[in-house]
Protein backbone atom coordinates (compact mmCIF):
# COMPACT_ATOMS: atom_id res chain seq x y z
CA UNK A 1 0.00 0.00 0.00
CA UNK A 2 1.36 3.41 -0.90
CA UNK A 3 1.26 6.22 1.63
CA UNK A 4 -1.32 7.98 -0.52
CA UNK A 5 -3.60 4.97 -0.08
CA UNK A 6 -3.25 5.28 3.69
CA UNK A 7 -5.20 8.51 3.57
CA UNK A 8 -7.76 7.24 1.09
CA UNK A 9 -8.62 4.15 3.12
CA UNK A 10 -10.11 4.38 6.63
CA UNK A 11 -7.64 2.77 9.05
CA UNK A 12 -9.57 3.27 12.29
CA UNK A 13 -6.54 5.08 13.72
CA UNK A 14 -4.24 7.98 12.90
CA UNK A 15 -1.16 7.22 10.84
CA UNK A 16 2.26 7.24 12.51
CA UNK A 17 5.40 8.22 10.65
CA UNK A 18 8.92 9.42 11.36
CA UNK A 19 11.60 11.55 9.72
CA UNK A 20 15.30 10.72 9.85
CA UNK A 21 18.31 12.33 8.19
CA UNK A 22 21.56 10.94 6.73
CA UNK A 23 24.35 10.46 9.31
CA UNK A 24 27.51 12.50 9.05
CA UNK A 25 29.96 9.88 10.39
CA UNK A 26 30.30 6.07 10.34
CA UNK A 27 29.55 5.95 14.08
CA UNK A 28 26.42 8.00 13.53
CA UNK A 29 25.41 5.56 10.79
CA UNK A 30 25.44 2.67 13.27
CA UNK A 31 23.41 4.73 15.74
CA UNK A 32 20.92 5.66 13.04
CA UNK A 33 20.26 2.06 12.10
CA UNK A 34 19.66 1.21 15.74
CA UNK A 35 17.16 4.09 15.78
CA UNK A 36 15.41 2.73 12.67
CA UNK A 37 15.11 -0.71 14.26
CA UNK A 38 13.72 0.78 17.47
CA UNK A 39 11.21 2.90 15.56
CA UNK A 40 10.17 -0.18 13.59
CA UNK A 41 8.88 -1.79 16.80
CA UNK A 42 5.76 0.42 16.69
CA UNK A 43 5.02 -0.54 13.06
CA UNK A 44 5.08 2.97 11.59
CA UNK A 45 3.23 3.57 8.36
CA UNK A 46 6.36 5.07 6.82
CA UNK A 47 9.73 6.66 7.52
CA UNK A 48 10.89 9.63 5.46
CA UNK A 49 14.57 10.28 4.74
CA UNK A 50 15.72 13.87 4.26
CA UNK A 51 17.75 15.13 1.33
CA UNK A 52 20.33 17.84 2.04
CA UNK A 53 20.25 21.33 0.61
CA UNK A 54 21.19 21.33 -3.09
CA UNK A 55 21.44 17.54 -2.95
CA UNK A 56 24.37 17.61 -0.51
CA UNK A 57 23.43 14.24 1.02
CA UNK A 58 22.15 12.64 -2.19
CA UNK A 59 24.16 9.42 -2.05
CA UNK A 60 23.79 8.80 1.68
CA UNK A 61 20.07 9.56 1.56
CA UNK A 62 19.55 7.07 -1.24
CA UNK A 63 21.61 4.49 0.64
CA UNK A 64 19.40 4.77 3.70
CA UNK A 65 16.24 4.53 1.60
CA UNK A 66 17.59 1.41 -0.13
CA UNK A 67 18.43 -0.20 3.20
CA UNK A 68 15.01 0.51 4.69
CA UNK A 69 13.36 -1.01 1.62
CA UNK A 70 15.68 -4.05 1.61
CA UNK A 71 15.92 -4.84 5.33
CA UNK A 72 12.63 -3.73 6.89
CA UNK A 73 8.92 -4.04 6.07
CA UNK A 74 8.56 -0.27 6.46
CA UNK A 75 7.60 2.03 3.60
CA UNK A 76 10.35 4.55 2.86
CA UNK A 77 9.53 8.05 1.65
CA UNK A 78 12.45 9.66 -0.18
CA UNK A 79 12.87 13.43 0.02
CA UNK A 80 13.80 15.15 -3.22
CA UNK A 81 14.60 18.84 -3.76
CA UNK A 82 14.58 20.70 -7.06
CA UNK A 83 16.07 24.14 -6.43
CA UNK A 84 18.77 24.84 -9.01
CA UNK A 85 18.12 21.61 -10.91
CA UNK A 86 17.20 21.48 -14.57
CA UNK A 87 14.22 19.35 -15.59
CA UNK A 88 16.64 16.81 -17.07
CA UNK A 89 18.70 16.62 -13.87
CA UNK A 90 15.61 16.25 -11.70
CA UNK A 91 14.16 13.63 -14.05
CA UNK A 92 17.37 11.60 -13.81
CA UNK A 93 17.20 11.62 -10.02
CA UNK A 94 13.54 10.60 -10.03
CA UNK A 95 14.40 7.81 -12.44
CA UNK A 96 17.19 6.59 -10.17
CA UNK A 97 14.77 6.44 -7.23
CA UNK A 98 12.19 4.53 -9.24
CA UNK A 99 14.78 2.07 -10.52
CA UNK A 100 15.76 1.38 -6.89
CA UNK A 101 12.19 0.54 -5.93
CA UNK A 102 11.09 3.85 -4.41
CA UNK A 103 7.40 4.54 -4.89
CA UNK A 104 6.95 7.34 -2.33
CA UNK A 105 8.55 10.77 -2.78
CA UNK A 106 8.39 13.97 -0.75
CA UNK A 107 8.79 16.73 -3.35
CA UNK A 108 10.38 19.91 -2.01
CA UNK A 109 11.68 23.12 -3.50
CA UNK A 110 14.73 23.05 -1.22
CA UNK A 111 16.95 25.83 0.08
CA UNK A 112 19.51 27.80 -1.95
CA UNK A 113 23.22 27.46 -1.06
CA UNK A 114 23.78 28.98 2.39
CA UNK A 115 27.11 30.52 1.43
CA UNK A 116 25.64 32.42 -1.54
CA UNK A 117 23.15 35.00 -0.22
CA UNK A 118 22.56 36.49 -3.69
CA UNK A 119 22.18 33.12 -5.41
CA UNK A 120 19.52 32.85 -8.11
CA UNK A 121 18.47 29.63 -9.88
CA UNK A 122 19.88 29.33 -13.40
CA UNK A 123 17.50 29.98 -16.26
CA UNK A 124 15.37 27.00 -17.17
CA UNK A 125 15.69 25.31 -13.77
CA UNK A 126 12.77 24.10 -11.70
CA UNK A 127 11.63 26.89 -9.39
CA UNK A 128 8.80 25.56 -7.24
CA UNK A 129 7.92 22.30 -5.55
CA UNK A 130 4.81 22.20 -7.74
CA UNK A 131 7.14 22.04 -10.77
CA UNK A 132 8.80 18.96 -9.29
CA UNK A 133 5.45 17.33 -8.51
CA UNK A 134 4.35 17.85 -12.09
CA UNK A 135 7.61 16.40 -13.39
CA UNK A 136 7.25 13.30 -11.20
CA UNK A 137 3.73 12.75 -12.48
CA UNK A 138 4.89 13.12 -16.08
CA UNK A 139 7.64 10.54 -15.50
CA UNK A 140 5.07 8.23 -13.94
CA UNK A 141 2.81 8.56 -16.99
CA UNK A 142 5.72 7.99 -19.35
CA UNK A 143 6.84 4.87 -17.52
CA UNK A 144 3.36 3.42 -17.40
CA UNK A 145 3.34 3.61 -21.15
CA UNK A 146 6.79 2.09 -21.54
CA UNK A 147 5.87 -1.58 -21.26
CA UNK A 148 5.26 -4.37 -18.71
CA UNK A 149 7.79 -3.21 -16.09
CA UNK A 150 7.15 -3.15 -12.34
CA UNK A 151 7.69 0.58 -12.14
CA UNK A 152 5.33 1.07 -15.06
CA UNK A 153 2.35 -0.25 -13.11
CA UNK A 154 3.03 0.51 -9.44
CA UNK A 155 1.48 3.88 -8.60
CA UNK A 156 3.59 6.61 -7.08
CA UNK A 157 2.71 8.55 -3.95
CA UNK A 158 3.82 12.18 -3.90
CA UNK A 159 3.95 14.18 -0.68
CA UNK A 160 4.56 17.91 -0.31
CA UNK A 161 5.28 20.33 2.53
CA UNK A 162 2.80 22.66 4.25
CA UNK A 163 3.60 25.54 6.57
CA UNK A 164 1.43 26.39 9.60
CA UNK A 165 3.81 29.22 10.52
CA UNK A 166 7.31 30.57 10.08
CA UNK A 167 9.15 31.92 7.09
CA UNK A 168 8.15 29.72 4.14
CA UNK A 169 6.16 32.57 2.59
CA UNK A 170 5.36 36.10 3.77
CA UNK A 171 1.66 35.37 4.28
CA UNK A 172 -0.67 32.48 5.04
CA UNK A 173 -2.51 33.21 1.80
CA UNK A 174 0.68 32.64 -0.19
CA UNK A 175 1.39 29.42 1.66
CA UNK A 176 -2.12 28.17 0.92
CA UNK A 177 -1.82 29.20 -2.73
CA UNK A 178 1.44 27.24 -2.98
CA UNK A 179 -0.23 24.20 -1.39
CA UNK A 180 -3.10 24.45 -3.87
CA UNK A 181 -0.61 24.59 -6.74
CA UNK A 182 1.07 21.44 -5.46
CA UNK A 183 -2.30 19.69 -5.25
CA UNK A 184 -3.13 20.73 -8.81
CA UNK A 185 0.25 19.40 -9.97
CA UNK A 186 -0.61 15.96 -8.56
CA UNK A 187 0.35 15.81 -4.86
CA UNK A 188 -1.38 13.18 -2.73
CA UNK A 189 -0.91 14.54 0.80
CA UNK A 190 1.06 17.11 2.78
CA UNK A 191 3.29 17.06 5.85
CA UNK A 192 3.61 20.24 7.87
CA UNK A 193 6.80 21.83 9.06
CA UNK A 194 7.08 22.31 12.80
CA UNK A 195 4.69 24.41 14.88
CA UNK A 196 3.88 24.62 18.58
CA UNK A 197 0.38 26.10 18.61
CA UNK A 198 -2.46 23.76 17.64
CA UNK A 199 -4.39 26.81 16.43
CA UNK A 200 -1.71 27.34 13.77
CA UNK A 201 -2.36 23.86 12.39
CA UNK A 202 -6.13 24.19 12.61
CA UNK A 203 -5.96 27.61 10.94
CA UNK A 204 -3.88 26.28 8.07
CA UNK A 205 -6.31 23.41 7.48
CA UNK A 206 -9.30 25.77 7.64
CA UNK A 207 -7.80 28.23 5.17
CA UNK A 208 -6.62 25.47 2.86
CA UNK A 209 -10.06 23.87 2.76
CA UNK A 210 -11.64 27.24 2.03
CA UNK A 211 -9.25 27.64 -0.91
CA UNK A 212 -10.10 24.23 -2.37
CA UNK A 213 -7.27 22.12 -0.95
CA UNK A 214 -8.60 18.67 -0.11
CA UNK A 215 -5.27 16.92 0.50
CA UNK A 216 -4.78 15.22 3.87
CA UNK A 217 -2.56 17.59 5.89
CA UNK A 218 -0.51 15.65 8.44
CA UNK A 219 1.02 17.64 11.32
CA UNK A 220 4.76 17.34 11.82
CA UNK A 221 5.81 17.42 15.47
CA UNK A 222 9.16 17.72 17.19
CA UNK A 223 9.51 16.28 20.70
CA UNK A 224 10.08 19.43 22.77
CA UNK A 225 12.72 18.10 25.15
CA UNK A 226 15.86 20.06 24.19
CA UNK A 227 15.78 23.85 24.71
CA UNK A 228 18.98 24.32 22.72
CA UNK A 229 17.52 22.56 19.71
CA UNK A 230 14.29 24.55 19.96
CA UNK A 231 16.31 27.77 19.97
CA UNK A 232 18.30 26.72 16.92
CA UNK A 233 15.16 25.74 15.05
CA UNK A 234 13.59 29.10 15.86
CA UNK A 235 16.55 30.78 14.17
CA UNK A 236 16.15 28.58 11.09
CA UNK A 237 12.37 28.66 10.72
CA UNK A 238 11.14 31.77 12.48
CA UNK A 239 8.78 29.61 14.57
CA UNK A 240 9.23 30.50 18.23
CA UNK A 241 8.75 27.80 20.90
CA UNK A 242 6.38 28.56 23.78
CA UNK A 243 8.06 30.96 26.20
CA UNK A 244 6.60 29.25 29.27
CA UNK A 245 7.86 25.86 28.12
CA UNK A 246 11.33 27.25 27.43
CA UNK A 247 11.39 28.76 30.92
CA UNK A 248 10.46 25.42 32.48
CA UNK A 249 13.03 23.52 30.43
CA UNK A 250 15.76 26.04 31.21
CA UNK A 251 14.97 26.07 34.92
CA UNK A 252 16.45 22.60 35.44
CA UNK A 253 19.76 20.96 34.59
CA UNK A 254 18.26 17.51 35.11
CA UNK A 255 18.08 15.84 31.70
CA UNK A 256 15.37 13.42 32.81
CA UNK A 257 13.23 16.23 34.18
CA UNK A 258 13.61 18.14 30.92
CA UNK A 259 12.59 15.01 29.06
CA UNK A 260 9.49 14.61 31.22
CA UNK A 261 8.49 18.26 30.80
CA UNK A 262 9.10 18.28 27.05
CA UNK A 263 7.30 15.03 26.35
CA UNK A 264 4.33 16.17 28.41
CA UNK A 265 4.07 19.36 26.37
CA UNK A 266 4.40 17.48 23.08
CA UNK A 267 1.78 14.93 24.10
CA UNK A 268 -0.61 17.80 24.84
CA UNK A 269 0.07 19.27 21.39
CA UNK A 270 -0.43 15.88 19.72
CA UNK A 271 -3.75 15.35 21.49
CA UNK A 272 -4.88 18.82 20.45
CA UNK A 273 -4.20 18.32 16.74
CA UNK A 274 -5.69 14.82 16.75
CA UNK A 275 -8.79 16.16 18.46
CA UNK A 276 -8.92 18.84 15.74
CA UNK A 277 -9.09 16.10 13.11
CA UNK A 278 -5.47 15.50 12.08
CA UNK A 279 -5.19 12.26 10.07
CA UNK A 280 -1.93 11.24 11.73
CA UNK A 281 1.33 12.33 13.34
CA UNK A 282 4.67 12.76 11.61
CA UNK A 283 7.51 12.94 14.13
CA UNK A 284 10.84 14.65 13.50
CA UNK A 285 13.18 12.29 15.36
CA UNK A 286 16.58 13.96 14.88
CA UNK A 287 17.82 10.37 14.55
CA UNK A 288 16.98 9.38 18.11
CA UNK A 289 14.15 7.11 19.15
CA UNK A 290 13.41 7.58 22.84
CA UNK A 291 11.50 10.85 22.69
CA UNK A 292 9.57 9.79 19.58
CA UNK A 293 8.47 6.53 21.18
CA UNK A 294 7.61 8.22 24.48
CA UNK A 295 5.44 10.69 22.57
CA UNK A 296 3.57 7.86 20.87
CA UNK A 297 3.11 6.10 24.20
CA UNK A 298 1.62 9.29 25.60
CA UNK A 299 -1.03 9.42 22.87
CA UNK A 300 -1.54 5.64 22.84
CA UNK A 301 -0.23 5.17 19.31
CA UNK A 302 2.65 2.89 20.25
CA UNK A 303 0.78 -0.32 19.55
CA UNK A 304 -1.78 0.12 22.30
CA UNK A 305 -5.48 0.75 21.90
CA UNK A 306 -6.07 2.76 18.72
CA UNK A 307 -7.97 6.03 18.78
CA UNK A 308 -11.22 5.97 16.88
CA UNK A 309 -10.82 8.00 13.71
CA UNK A 310 -12.72 7.89 10.44
CA UNK A 311 -10.39 9.02 7.68
CA UNK A 312 -13.25 9.00 5.20
CA UNK A 313 -14.74 12.16 6.68
CA UNK A 314 -13.69 15.13 8.75
CA UNK A 315 -11.97 18.44 8.17
CA UNK A 316 -9.07 16.92 6.24
CA UNK A 317 -11.36 15.72 3.44
CA UNK A 318 -13.14 18.07 1.05
CA UNK A 319 -16.83 17.28 0.66
CA UNK A 320 -16.75 18.43 -2.96
CA UNK A 321 -13.25 18.48 -4.45
CA UNK A 322 -12.53 21.66 -6.34
CA UNK A 323 -11.79 21.22 -10.06
CA UNK A 324 -8.19 21.89 -10.97
CA UNK A 325 -7.53 25.46 -11.93
CA UNK A 326 -5.58 26.19 -15.08
CA UNK A 327 -2.26 27.97 -15.25
CA UNK A 328 -1.65 28.08 -11.48
CA UNK A 329 1.99 28.01 -10.44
Amino acid sequence: MTTAALYATPLGRPTVSFEIFPPRTPAAADTLWDTVQRLATVNPDYISVTYGASGSTRDSSRGIVRRILAETPITAVAHLTCVGASPAQAAALVGDFLDEGVRNILALRGDPPKDQPDWQPPAGCLTYASDLVGLIRQIERDRRGAGPRADAVDPLSVCVAAYPGGTASPTRAQDVAALLAKQEAGADYALTQLFYDPAAYAGLVHDARAAGVHLPIVPGLIPMTDPGRLTRLAGLTGVQPPADLMARLSATDDVEERHRIGIGATVDLAHAVLDAGAPGLHIYTFNTYRAALDLLEGVHLDGGAPRALDLASGPWVSATPTPKAQGHR
